[in-house]
């Protein structure tokens, strides 16, 4: 990276991501974005934003890159995780911590649709304990498990296409034995 960061938001499109709304090492609040281009294995400055963020989530949808939630000023405090977000087909879908459900964005009413309940709660540390994310044509979802004999993290899948609501299940694709129920979000490369 041209400036390092921590708290940004990001999103991978193709070969490409995008790393929006950081702070510097010193905590300063910065307008800048990156992208990095995996084939030239290179950090690209692009035009600054209109305001600094943190704590954002970033996505791309309808050839755009956008950035949203997040606070944009250190005398903004803001406990919980930056929103979910993943976009499958060119749609925005959510994770809702507080009602543990995926709602779909519909574009054409401005509203937001329940689609399918989330395979996992996330009960702990203000909503930071997990990950959601696209990659091709499913949502992924890795959180923590509590079972009698220790805590694991289990990676789900599912596909939108498959239907809402009462369709199939979240299918588990791994899981990751005395890992801690504790996930640290994850970013989505090339699937």
């Amino acid at each position: 990276m041209n400036h390092p960061c921590c708290l940004f938001g990001s999103s991978s499109y193709g070969e490409i991501v995008i790393v929006a709304g950081v702070n510097d090492k010193s905590g300063h609040l910065l307008k800048s974005t990156e992208l990095y281009h995996s084939k030239l294995g290179a950090w690209k400055s692009l035009p600054v934003m209109n305001l600094p963020h943190i704590m954002c989530s970033g996505f791309f949808m309808d050839g755009k890159y956008y950035v949203i939630g997040g606070i944009s000023g250190l005398a903004e405090r803001w406990r919980r995780s930056p929103p979910l977000i993943a976009v499958v087909n060119n749609q925005r879908y959510a994770a809702d911590l507080t009602t543990n459900e995926v709602n779909k964005y519909d574009k054409s009413n401005n509203t937001w649709n329940f689609v399918k309940r989330l395979p996992v709660r996330d009960d702990s540390n203000n909503k930071w304990g997990l990950a959601f994310k696209a990659c091709g044509d499913k949502l992924l979802v890795v959180g923590g498990h509590r079972r009698t004999d220790g805590e694991v993290i289990v990676l789900h899948s599912w596909r939108p296409e498959d239907g809402n609501g009462e369709g199939p299940e979240w299918d588990v694709l791994s899981i990751r034995e005395r890992a801690g129920g504790f996930v640290y979000n994850c970013a989505v490369m090339g699937c």
